[in-house]
């Protein structure tokens, strides 16, 4: 049988998940989006195989951001979990996740990044981990602070986790942020409020206090859905705040 490529017509809109590319509030957006009309590229051999990342590529200890360079970071300890699944609520197995932060005091271990915070000599800001056979991902880190950035006056970012993702297949790539419950800082973030309110729920971690572990960490749940009608709000490639 000929399968033919799907054609533009044929994806589900989801201008009522996801962010619009140009979002007059996020400035970066006007000079940084997509403004030619969108080219269907077929989808070749390792677009539509999944990718081959397996537990070789995560070395132990990578799922623990709180200890780097032989020494533990400073910050508030918390736990952060949950599943990936797919559009019909499976599970994703064996899916590598990525992580990237600041560290307690807002500050990324970036060259780029150069506002008067301590950097921390024991954290990194990075972490990855494989799921298990039930979608299940767990990592312990550091609560990130917030940042100030030069989108507006006094304009400052919500802490936040930066997620990098795969499904069973390369087009299956989410690239996301998990944001704490109640952050006073919602109301002024151009990339939260960029997603249509109906779906920046799905951006917020809760807090788990079954996953907190007693005198040591707090615990946040994030699931993660990939695809669907329920997916979680995904970044363009022009948002790397």
């Amino acid at each position: 049988m000929l399968h033919l490529p799907p054609t533009l017509d044929t994806y589900r809109d989801q201008r009522d998940t996801h962010a619009p590319r140009d979002f007059a509030d996020y400035r970066t957006t006007t000079l940084r989006h997509p403004s030619q009309p969108l080219t269907l590229l077929p989808q070749r051999l390792t677009e539509i195989t999944g990718p081959v990342l397996g537990d070789g590529r995560v070395q132990k200890g990578d799922a623990d951001l709180t200890l780097a360079n032989g020494g533990e970071a400073q910050g508030q300890r918390i736990i952060v979990h949950g599943r990936v699944l797919d559009s019909d609520g499976k599970p994703i197995p064996h899916t590598l996740i990525e992580i990237w932060q600041a560290n307690a005091g807002g500050r990324y271990r970036h060259a780029g990044d150069n506002w008067p915070a301590p950097l921390d000599p024991h954290f990194n800001g990075v972490g990855r981990v494989m799921t298990d056979n039930l979608g299940n991902y767990r990592f312990t880190t550091i609560r990130p602070g917030a940042y100030p950035w030069g989108n507006h006056h006094n304009a400052w970012r919500p802490a936040h986790i930066h997620f990098s993702l795969f499904g069973q297949a390369f087009t299956q790539r989410l690239v996301t942020q998990m944001y704490f419950p109640d952050d006073p800082m919602f109301f002024q973030d151009p990339i939260y409020n960029s997603v249509p309110d109906g779906a920046r729920q799905r951006m917020i971690s809760v807090f788990d206090y079954s996953a907190t572990e007693a005198n040591w960490a707090l615990g946040f749940r994030f699931d993660i859905v990939l695809r669907g009608r329920n997916a979680t709000p995904f970044e363009s490639d022009d948002h790397d705040d």
